[in-house]
């Protein structure tokens, strides 16, 4: 299924924006369904990672009406990769038993969500190149 960059940027803003929201809230319910004990240390650091999601969710959300440029492209490369990154380094810790299976649904939205700005970035320059 084909999105288009508008529809994907909100999408992605809303998740992000659903994500800080739930870092910063209530992070011991994404550790605990990753296996991992909440503590001082990653209290800290799920705060940190509100603030990040919510700063992508701002960006995604302004730059959801923007025409094919190379900020879009850069945006798009950028989070296509960040996303195949996490998802790898998640499903190593999954590996490695330092998280739990709760884990690969973070996996799989970040293989999913990459391969969406990917395929929504190679069909804009597609159509860039027909006109």
């Amino acid at each position: 299924m084909q999105f288009s960059f508008r529809t994907l940027s909100t999408f992605t803003a809303a998740l992000c924006l659903f994500l800080a929201l739930v870092w910063g809230f209530a992070p011991d319910r994404i550790l605990a369904s990753w296996d991992i004990e909440y503590s001082l240390a990653s209290g800290l650091i799920s705060r940190r990672m509100a603030v990040l999601f919510m700063v992508l969710a701002l960006m995604f959300f302004l730059l959801r009406n923007e025409a094919q440029s190379q900020t879009r492209n850069a945006l798009s490369n950028a989070f296509m990769i960040g996303c195949w990154g996490l998802a790898i380094l998640g499903f190593g810790e999954w590996l490695n038993g330092h998280a739990g299976p709760g884990i690969l649904v973070a996996v799989g939205v970040e293989l999913a969500l990459g391969l969406a700005f990917f395929q929504t970035r190679r069909v804009s320059v597609e159509l860039e190149t027909l006109t």
